[in-house]
């Protein structure tokens, strides 16, 4: 069977990060996902997703996640029933999330400089001596133009 579920949205509030009796994180959040047509009257509609990250993914989503950052989840469905207060019985859905990636980097959601750390599951930033000499700031494209005054090109 195959229960995967991958989402492109942004946050309706910043996470907050609690933890369990036995002292497990988790994070609970909303995505507000854009539907991609329009209803009939013309207006495009949205989804407000529940999902909850736990352990390390809740401690990431929580550190570097705010309200209207745009995040893309990777998760599994899961359906869960319960009783409310007036003992009505009630079925809830919600995404437990595996993964999550920033759907843009902190430059284009803020205008400021990225200093963010790696999307969740990225190779981590190098560091030491190598890291220092000719690459790039972190953050930044790979590739570097190549000046005149490099001569030959490598190619």
């Amino acid at each position: 069977m195959l229960n995967r579920i991958v989402l492109m949205g942004r946050l309706t509030r910043d996470p907050e990060l609690r933890r369990t009796q036995n002292g497990t994180a988790v994070t609970s959040f909303t995505l507000a996902v854009d539907r991609d047509f329009k209803s009939q009257s013309g207006e495009k509609e949205t989804d407000f997703i529940d999902c909850v990250a736990w352990r390390n993914t809740a401690e990431f989503v929580s550190k570097y996640f705010t309200k209207g950052r745009l995040a893309v989840a990777e998760g599994r469905l899961q359906l869960r029933d319960w009783t409310d207060r007036d003992g009505n019985k009630r079925r809830s859905a919600e995404v437990v999330v595996d993964n999550v990636y920033f759907g843009e980097s902190k430059r284009e959601s803020s205008g400021s400089e990225y200093g963010g750390p790696p999307p969740y599951g990225a190779p981590a930033r190098p560091s030491g001596p190598a890291a220092s000499s000719g690459s790039a700031p972190y953050g930044d494209s790979e590739f570097s133009e190549i000046g005149e005054e490099d001569g030959e090109l490598p190619f």
